[in-house]
């Protein structure tokens, strides 16, 4: 998802800053594609990783590891 453009807090440019939006002088900035690479690519990794460790543990690990979340969140 896009990141919204922030308007200006002064109102007459704010105004001129909708004006130029409406008439389109003012062009949306492009995503630089290797930002956008590395991004996806990043995403990717986190969506294997998950999955890959759950897969490496054993069932001993997994109920310890749930025991600990259990009582990090209980202990507040």
């Amino acid at each position: 998802m896009a990141k919204k453009e922030k308007m200006p807090a002064d109102l007459n440019k704010r105004a001129k800053s909708i004006v130029d939006i409406a008439t389109g002088e003012r062009v949306a900035k492009e995503k630089d594609p290797i930002k956008a690479a590395a991004s996806a690519l990043g995403r990717l990794g986190g969506l294997k990783g998950g999955n890959a460790r759950a897969k490496s543990l054993t069932k001993k690990q997994r109920q310890e590891i749930a025991k600990k979340a259990a009582a990090a969140r209980w202990s507040k």
